[in-house]
């Protein structure tokens, strides 16, 4: 095997109790089972929950957080930025990761890592900084307290006396345990579910910072430049590539909305009147004023747009993407364009995840509406449709935990046992608030939903366009084989350490990453081997879960998509089959190997 092979063969490893930071070996063994991202975060984590009996906190010192690009983050191929954040989730209970885009995981491996694990909590509000091959250091700047995202980087970057950095931090949300807090980077790029904030809060951890200069180990670049070169020439060529660096993910809204999928009034609906102006066309014509791009990513789908006047004059931000203008626009009844854009941007600012808080509010609008949650509940002040003013106080109280706020950002499960009725108008999965499409259309989608390691998030599988494409012309085999495919290429991009929007949205063929690896890691290896090694973390989530405590009733779905019919649009009246989907459940665990109650065969042999 060629010296430069893909890898350093080092990971971090920080005790925030102790006070201390350790450059360990990462052998040849875990590389080749488990390849790098959410895989290296997977065995890692599993690892640390076996050496405690299952038994942790996600809130406590105990936790594992690891962060870990993956072997292909940071070389010349097309969207190589991508960097799971891998812990368990504060907002489930379960298995958690997020995947970050940007460079914050090029900068760690230029600092010579494959990865970095933190555990224990530090005295004082800290950061750690990594500082190319240095000895890293744990440094207390409790002055940070307070502060916002983007304030906190400035901070940090003057502390240091450099701009030559990466920062990773949380806002006040994160050192307020909101159950649904993300890590930022590079302005708006963000690890933003299962609530990985809020464990770095809990070990008062602000900020993680990089700085490294090291060339990154490619076997074979003449090989790689030559594959890149051909991948990049499809995706420039692609009929669809100027929508995606003009309007980036914001094309989705009106795709979503015409094909009636679109949340509106807390998925009561899926067709949005107003979503004429809060679409992509609407962002180009009155609010875009540049891209941005992830490191190495030709689509440059990043949008950063300004308020020129009006309410929210001088409101700047990068984004949003359709998740969040989804969920904080259509799902809340906001057709004004200016009001989604600060709602973003505070949700930026204080370090909260857009899906969840989008969701949370949803559910609390139709709760006072209907008379499930109280005025008195709301703290005097009413709430409803459109009401930016109160949604964007709202958000407020959620990141300080004032009044109501301290209950929502406890987040899904704490919602329903504080008010048992909203167990109807929340949609969640696991205790994590469901993306922005609905699935009553395609039963796949609910699956994907139902099946998802984290809960109901549609990055791990994204069907629902073949199943709107097929119609009635489907199987329920054909769905559940899709669903499964999905979950394991979509994640296996996340232990590459790359983005998956090039395949999803471009139609950049898969083989191309079995070459990407080759050729970075000079072992000959097949699209069909990495999807192995993808389904065996699957597996591996799959188990961490079962231990903690989840069963087959937890891959259910929510009351509103059981039970109540879409109100309007071309999907109006349409409700999940459930006997159908209870079939395709049991499918699924069988195609995958799993016994009726979702559980696989094997332990898995820990590593460390």
């Amino acid at each position: 095997m060629s010296a430069k092979s893909g890898y350093f063969r080092k990971y971090l490893h920080c005790d925030l109790t102790a006070g201390t930071c350790e450059r360990l070996p990462l052998s040849e063994e875990i590389i080749a089972k488990y390849i790098g991202g959410r895989g290296f975060g997977a065995k890692l984590v599993w690892d640390n929950l076996k050496a405690h009996n299952f038994k942790i906190d996600p809130l406590g010192p105990e936790n594992l957080l690891v962060i870990a690009p993956g072997p292909l983050t940071g070389v010349y191929l097309p969207a190589s930025s991508k960097t799971s954040y891998v812990s368990i989730s504060p907002a489930t209970g379960l298995y958690g990761d997020s995947s970050m885009g940007g460079s914050f995981g090029v900068e760690l491996r230029q600092a010579g890592l494959d990865c970095v694990s933190i555990i224990g909590a530090a005295p004082e509000l800290s950061i750690l900084f990594i500082d190319d091959d240095e000895e890293a250091k744990i440094i207390p700047m409790p002055q940070l307290k307070g502060k916002s995202c983007l304030e906190t980087e400035g901070l940090i970057k003057k502390h240091l006396a450099s701009n030559d950095v990466h920062v990773a931090t949380i806002g006040v949300a994160g050192e307020n345990l909101v159950r649904f807090a993300c890590v930022n980077c590079d302005w708006s790029r963000n690890a933003g579910r299962t609530g990985i904030g809020a464990v770095m809060g809990s070990k008062n951890l602000k900020a993680i910072v990089v700085r490294g200069e090291a060339d990154l180990p490619v076997a074979d670049m003449e090989g790689l430049i030559q594959e890149t070169d051909t991948a990049v020439r499809y995706m420039r060529e692609h009929k669809y590539f100027h929508v995606w660096q003009q309007q980036g993910l914001m094309s989705v809204i009106e795709y979503a909305n015409t094909q009636g999928i679109l949340p509106t009034f807390n998925f009561k609906a899926t067709t949005f009147p107003g979503h004429d102006s809060i679409n992509g066309e609407t962002m180009l014509d009155r609010y875009k004023i540049g891209d941005s791009a992830c490191f190495m990513c030709p689509m440059s789908c990043g949008n950063i747009c300004l308020v020129k006047n009006g309410k929210y004059t001088g409101t700047v931000t990068e984004g949003p993407e359709y998740e969040s203008c989804a969920m904080l626009g259509s799902n809340l009844g906001i057709d004004k364009f200016d009001a989604v854009l600060e709602a973003n941007r505070l949700c930026d600012e204080y370090g909260i995840d857009t899906i969840s808080a989008g969701g949370v509010i949803g559910a609390v609008i139709e709760g006072y509406e209907s008379g499930v949650i109280s005025l008195d509940d709301l703290d005097g002040q009413e709430i409803s449709w459109n009401d930016d003013g109160a949604i964007l106080d709202l958000l407020r109280k959620m990141a300080y935990r004032e009044g109501i706020g301290d209950t929502l950002a406890n987040g899904a499960k704490a919602i329903i046992a504080r008010w048992p009725g909203m167990d109807k108008l929340l949609l969640q999965v696991k205790g994590l608030e469901q993306s922005a499409y609905d699935s009553r259309v395609g039963a796949s989608m609910g699956l994907a939903y139902a099946t998802s390691d984290i809960g109901a998030h549609h990055t791990r599988a994204w069907t629902i366009a073949k199943e709107i494409e097929e119609g009635a012309n489907w199987t329920p085999k054909q769905k559940v084989d899709l669903v499964i495919y999905h979950q394991t290429l979509r994640p296996l991009f996340d232990m590459l350490g790359v983005c998956r929007l090039p395949w999803i949205e471009l139609g950049l063929n898969e083989r191309h990453y079995e070459k990407f690896f080759s050729y970075v890691t000079g072992k000959e290896t097949t699209l069909e081997e990495l999807l192995a090694l993808s389904n065996t973390i699957y597996n591996l989530t799959r188990r961490i879960n079962t231990h903690l405590g989840a069963t087959r009733n937890d891959d259910s779905l929510p009351y509103k998509v059981r039970e109540a019919p879409i109100l309007t649009g071309p999907n109006a009246g349409k409700k999940l089959d459930a006997k159908e989907f209870d079939d395709m459940l049991s499918l699924y665990y069988k195609v995958r190997g799993w016994d009726e109650n979702g559980v696989p065969p094997e332990e898995v042999e820990a590593y460390f």
